[in-house]
This record gives structure tokens, C-alpha cells and sequence, in this order.
């Protein structure tokens, strides 16, 4: 469900094995002489948006050195039944992630996104793009980029979250970490308690493996599998991205996203095969933090629209959508066991996703395929950069011609941390 594209070539290993010995080299630098250690770090609890969560990260930078190297790693144990039956109780490293940052010259910056996802068993480049700041206003941006759909897309560090599973909809409709190559631009306009910004990118796109799965429904995360994405476009028809979020210090952040493009090959050596089919979503996001009770809230929305074939069956939707709500409640902040300022949170989310939205022709009866879930958890945070996570997870899955859903429950403890 959240598998990502794979880079096995042997080139490739290579390299992310020297990065990781010069990580962990610097590491052991930094230890013989940590006077030469700076951690840099933006302050993000002013008007920093979703959009700026790829550099409101903490980075060391050391001595001289011309880069800054910094990442995430996810911890966790879980014990699921379904319908009563169990396979026992497991335990998961799902991600470890690397960032490695360089400004290679004033208003000229490069910053990477590498991941390690099962023990190494993937390696994902998720971000690797150069930056050129001409104007707060007006950025160039080029290279992997991750298409900004969503919130969940650009602020997806597993630390900045209370919950260890990803929200449903931001994996299964837009698919988790989605990026592709291409270039665009992005600004930003700030003034007293208010904070306009915009992104706009052209790449390469979707696939007709979303309606071609092993799923056997409209699932626009297989494209994810194409190992030929970064190389070249499908069908030479760029996907756009685009985004807008407005954001005020007192009421909170809202965003509105569309990211559309053709998924299937219309053409062969020129000759007409079939009529561009597209796919189009659209997302509304929203953030805010309510001032007296230090309440966060989260949400997002998406819908999916998709040109399905008249060939196909009526198991594959034509429109999907789904979406979330996180709220999370600070209940206790104080020292604790020598770490100042740790906080104890509450946290409940609520989530739906409809994959196949509409009803049977012969019937007029509603379509089901849909997911709803709820988790309710405990977090403890030593420090902003480091989160223990206890869930409960209660999942109803009902398939497409509504039969009582099947019923998914299980308890999850983990951790997530910056290093």
C-alpha cells in the first residue's frame, strides 16, 4: 500500500553507501570535536507553512564543511486481528530517512531526501532538487520535486506526528510521498500576521497501472511501482501541480491544491490509439492551533476523478475521495526525568475514504469500497524532536456491493525522531 519506487541498480547502492559513511564519519567528527558542531534550525511556531517543512528541519552543519546533513528514523511494534483472527504480534522499522543540504552559493541551494524503507530493502531518492532565489516572490525549484498535494505530502516527517500509520487517504488516493522529476516555481508574500504563498510545477506524471493493478480497482498509487518515471514521461503529457495557502498567525493555515495530467498512452509512432484520459485531484487542507487549550488541528480533504474505460467493470471507480481529522491535546508540560519542557499529548484521528464513489447502474444502489477508520493515542515528547507514540487502531473495511464490513483492531507502540 505505501510502496514507493525502487532504485536496485548497483551505481546507485554505491553511492547512498558512501553518503551513508560520510554520515557516519561526520558523526564521529563531531564527537572528537563538538565545538565545530552547529545545529541549524528554522524556527517554525511563526508563519512557516506545510510548504516550507522541506527546509524546517534540524540540520548539523559542521566546521567548514560545505553541507548539512540531518534525517528521521520510525520504530514500532504492533499486534493486529481481523474478523478475531491474528497473526501475532510484530515489529517494524518502516523508514529511516537522510537529508543532506548544501547553499552552493548565496540564493543557490540543493537540499536531498533519501529513504531506507524495510531494513534497506528500498532505497527511495523522495527529494533531490536545487532552489534558485531570485525574488521572495518568485523561486525556481528543479529536479525531484514532491508534487504539493495535500498537506500530508510536504510535512510528512513521521516526528511531526502523533499517529505511527499514515492517514489513509494521503497514501491510498494521493499516494504517500508522491515526487516526480520536474522543474517549477514557488513565492511568498508575508506581512504583519499573515502569510500568502503559491507552487507551481510541471513533471512527469501517472501511469495506466492505476486502473491496470493487481488491486483490481482504480488505485492511483501503483504508478508509484514504474521504475521508468524518473527517466521519462509516460505518454510526453507533463502532470501540473499546483498549490495556494494563506495563513494567519491567529486562525491558522488554509491550502487548496489540483494535481492533473493524462495517465494513459494515447499514441503510438504517432498514430491515434485512444483519447488522452486524465486524472485530476483536488485537496483542501487546514491547520490551526486554538489558543487557550493549545488544541492542534489537522485536517485534509481529497477527491480523485479518473476517465476510466467503458470496458472496464463498475469495480473500478471513477471518482474516489477521502480524508482526515487529527486533534491533538497537550495535558501535561513540565521536566520529566531531565528533559525540560516535555510534553504529554492526547491525540484521537478520524478518517474516510471512499474508493469508488457513485452507484450500480443496474441498481441505482450506492457503491461501497470504502474504509473508515479511528485512533485515539498517547504521545510523550522529551523534546519537540522526538515523539513515543502508543495508538489504538480500529479499522471498518466494506467492499463494493456493501456486505457487513470487516473489522480490523490492534494496538501500536513506537517512536520517531529527528537525529
Amino acid at each position: 500500500m505505501h510502496k514507493t519506487f525502487t532504485f536496485n541498480y548497483p551505481k546507485m547502492k554505491s553511492l547512498y553507501i558512501t553518503v551513508l559513511i560520510l554520515f557516519f564519519n561526520f558523526s564521529v567528527l563531531a564527537q572528537v570535536d563538538s565545538t565545530k558542531v552547529v545545529t541549524t534550525q528554522k524556527d517554525t511556531t511563526k508563519l512557516a507553512l506545510n510548504m516550507d517543512a522541506v527546509y524546517a528541519r534540524p540540520f548539523l552543519k559542521l566546521g567548514k564543511l560545505p553541507i548539512s546533513i540531518g534525517g528521521y528514523v520510525e520504530a514500532n511494534t504492533s499486534y493486529f486481528a481481523t474478523d478475531g483472527v491474528t497473526e501475532g504480534m510484530s515489529f517494524q522499522m518502516p523508514r529511516m530517512t537522510l537529508f543532506v543540504s548544501s547553499t552552493i552559493r548565496n540564493r543557490i541551494k540543493f537540499l536531498s531526501e533519501i529513504e531506507f524503507e524495510e531494513g534497506g530493502k528500498e532505497i527511495n531518492i523522495e527529494f533531490a532538487s536545487l532552489d534558485v532565489e531570485l525574488h521572495p516572490l518568485f523561486n525556481l525549484r528543479g529536479g525531484i520535486i514532491m508534487n504539493p498535494i495535500g498537506s500530508f505530502n510536504q510535512n510528512h516527517d513521521g516526528p511531526k506526528w502523533e499517529f505511527i500509520d499514515r492517514p489513509i487517504s494521503s497514501t491510498t488516493i494521493i499516494p504517500s510521498t508522491w515526487s516526480n522529476v520536474g522543474f517549477g516555481f514557488f513565492g511568498k508574500y508575508a506581512k504583519n500576521n499573515l502569510v500568502w504563498a503559491y507552487e507551481g510545477y510541471f513533471s512527469n506524471g501517472f501511469d495506466d497501472t492505476i486502473i491496470s493493478n493487481t488491486e483490481n480497482r482504480t488505485w492511483l498509487p501503483a504508478s508509484k511501482e514504474n521504475k521508468e518515471r524518473f527517466e521519462e514521461s509516460f505518454n510526453g503529457v507533463p502532470l501540473i501541480t499546483a498549490k495556494t495557502a494563506l495563513k494567519h498567525r491567529k486562525i491558522g493555515e488554509f491550502g487548496i491544491s489540483w494535481m492533473g495530467g493524462v495517465y494513459n498512452k494515447f499514441q503510438e509512432d504517432g498514430i491515434q490509439i485512444d483519447k488522452k484520459r486524465r486524472v485530476d485531484l483536488f485537496a483542501l487542507d487546514f491547520n490551526t492551533v486554538l489558543p487557550k487549550l493549545k488544541t492542534y488541528i489537522n485536517t485534509e480533504w481529497v477527491w480523485a476523478f479518473i476517465d476510466v474505460p467503458d470496458t472496464y467493470t463498475q469495480q473500478f471507480g471513477s471518482k474516489q475521495k477521502g480524508g482526515f481529522i487529527d486533534i491533538v491535546q497537550p495535558i501535561l508540560k513540565r521536566n520529566v526525568l531531565g528533559w525540560q519542557n516535555s510534553t504529554l499529548n492526547l491525540a484521537f484521528r478520524m478518517e474516510y475514504t471512499d474508493y469508488n464513489v457513485g452507484t450500480f447502474k443496474e441498481t441505482n444502489e450506492n457503491i461501497h469500497d470504502d474504509v473508515m477508520a479511528i485512533t485515539p493515542g498517547i504521545s510523550f515528547r522529551p523534546s519537540s524532536q522526538t515523539v513515543f507514540r502508543l495508538n489504538y487502531r480500529y479499522i471498518w473495511e466494506t467492499d463494493i456491493f456493501g456486505n457487513d464490513p470487516s473489522k480490523t483492531a490492534g494496538i501500536q507502540f513506537g517512536f520517531s525522531t529527528y537525529f
